[in-house]
């Protein structure tokens, strides 16, 4: 009697981190580019100031009450460790200000095709930096994904910067993170607190010149800063530690389906016919990518039951 419960809880916990997860990206997809438009009158560099002190002060209390500092000091642990997190720190740094800055600029289409791409560049950094090997279908989604960019690139004369950097320093940053196998949640404070002086001396050189401190509702945004940050991390962690990775391969389409919408229908956005054929060539992408993921997932269980 006293196993019976088994079942049922583990299907509760099952759901509790579906749960997360979908919130997460859709925390990432809805709620962080609603926040960032409505700080669009602060430039981009202020806000990521703010969103690594704000991240500092939460995730800080956060590790040193649950963890302690030893944590932190176990997570650096030597000099080509802290060159390591030096690299994740510029990467994600990059990534933060790319798309901050192309929500400000209208541009949160083509940031949303960038996260699109980005489980493609994982798969060729993995090839490239890993020694992994590509099947036909996984080249087959690369190529046509090449085939979207070079869409763009012959209609506009201009290649899909904003896109391009989103997705490449983001795949960048996981490798980085994988290889080294960090702790999210540490190394996401240690690389603010890496980036912590610089911050603290713009703001201290933008005075008040800056957003910060003119109207109570404009703080209290920044100071938010620190939770749209830290908040959907969390999120993630928990669920998808008790997930397949084959479910949350699907629900991360989520968050730049999102972005897509959002840019288009709420902040009107152009969505003209190359965007339509761009967005096409990397939906079948994803599409032969994922039947081939799901293929591999099933055959992997067959081979494990056996």
């Amino acid at each position: 009697m006293a196993n019976s419960p088994t079942a049922p809880a583990t299907e509760t916990s099952t759901a509790s981190a579906f749960t997360a997860v979908l919130v997460s990206f859709l925390i990432w997809g809805l709620a962080n580019p609603i926040y960032f438009k409505l700080l669009g009158d602060t430039g981009p560099v202020e806000i990521v100031a703010h969103r690594v002190v704000w991240t500092v002060v939460l995730v800080g209390f956060g590790v040193l009450a649950l963890k302690g500092p030893r944590a932190i000091a176990a997570a650096v642990g030597s000099w080509r460790r802290l060159g390591i997190f030096l690299v994740s720190t510029l990467l994600v740094t990059t990534n933060w200000t790319t798309f901050i800055w192309a929500i400000g600029e209208n541009r949160l289409v083509e940031a949303s095709l960038g996260y699109y791409i980005n489980p493609l560049v994982n798969v060729l950094l993995g090839v490239v930096f890993l020694g992994e090997r590509l099947n036909r279908r996984q080249l087959a989604a690369v190529a046509i994904a090449g085939l979207a960019v070079a869409i763009l690139v012959a209609a506009h004369g201009a290649v899909p910067w904003v896109a391009l950097a989103l997705a490449l320093s983001f795949g960048f940053y996981a490798l980085v993170r994988k290889k080294a196998a960090i702790d999210p949640v540490i190394g996401l404070l240690v690389e603010t607190l890496l980036l912590l002086p610089a911050a603290l001396a713009y703001l201290l050189w933008l005075g008040g010149g800056g957003s910060f401190g003119h109207t109570a509702g404009g703080s209290l945004l920044l100071v938010l800063a620190g939770p749209v940050t830290a908040v959907p991390l969390v999120l993630f962690m928990i669920g998808a530690a008790k997930l397949k990775l084959s479910t949350v391969g699907v629900l991360q389409y989520l968050s730049p389906t999102c972005q897509l919408l959002l840019g288009v229908l709420v902040y009107g956005e152009p969505f003209t016919t190359t965007h339509a054929l761009a967005f096409g060539c990397i939906w079948l992408a994803l599409l032969v990518f994922s039947a081939d993921a799901l293929s591999t997932h099933r055959a992997a269980a067959r081979a494990a039951a056996e």
